[in-house]
């Protein structure tokens, strides 16, 4: 089970470089577009996965995921100043999940934790808070490279360039390792 959490936060660090990238070659009033009314820029998905972040991980183990103090619906109302607000808030974010997640270790992962006073394994948990912050990361990613058009630094392979990134890849000898670790 070692190699679960290992693996689980490879993958949460993974969704954050897509966010740190996508977030590095945007302007401030790039991250507040909006394309539709009701709609969300990355300013409020960020605002949104931050205040999940710390109210799902502030104290993980002991206290329900969703806590008291968590204002969720004003986590859709934009209300940063600046980029480096922003910016702020995403790493308080991260760092409060790898805060939490970095200690476990095996014997944590069928603790029952609750979330709106529904349990759920450790391994539960981590699984519905990855793929909930993927979701919105995707989104993130696709707001940006709408935002920037042709301006945009591709974070994959580029359209077209499959055969020679594969062609890379199979040059390496086979070996256990992250797909994170060539990135």
């Amino acid at each position: 089970m070692n190699s679960y959490l290992a693996s689980s936060i490879k993958q949460f660090e993974y969704y954050k470089s897509l966010g740190d990238k996508t977030l590095s070659q945007l302007t401030f009033e790039e991250l507040k577009k909006e394309f539709e009314d009701d709609s969300n820029s990355i300013s409020i998905i960020i605002k949104h996965i931050v205040g999940n972040m710390l109210s799902r991980w502030t104290n993980f183990l002991t206290e329900d995921g969703e806590k008291e103090w968590r204002q969720r619906d004003q986590e859709f109302i934009d209300s940063f100043h600046s980029k480096e607000e922003l910016l702020k808030a995403w790493n308080k974010g991260w760092d409060c999940l790898f805060t939490a997640i970095k200690p476990l270790n095996d014997e944590d992962l069928e603790r029952i934790i609750y979330i709106r006073n529904q349990g759920h394994t450790v391994v539960e948990a981590i699984n519905r808070q990855m793929m909930h912050y993927a979701y919105h990361v995707g989104q993130i990613v696709f707001l940006g490279k709408l935002v920037k058009g042709k301006n945009w630094q591709s974070l994959s392979i580029p359209k077209g360039k499959s055969k020679d990134y594969n062609q890379e890849k199979f040059a390496k000898d086979k070996g256990k390792r992250h797909f994170t670790e060539d990135l």
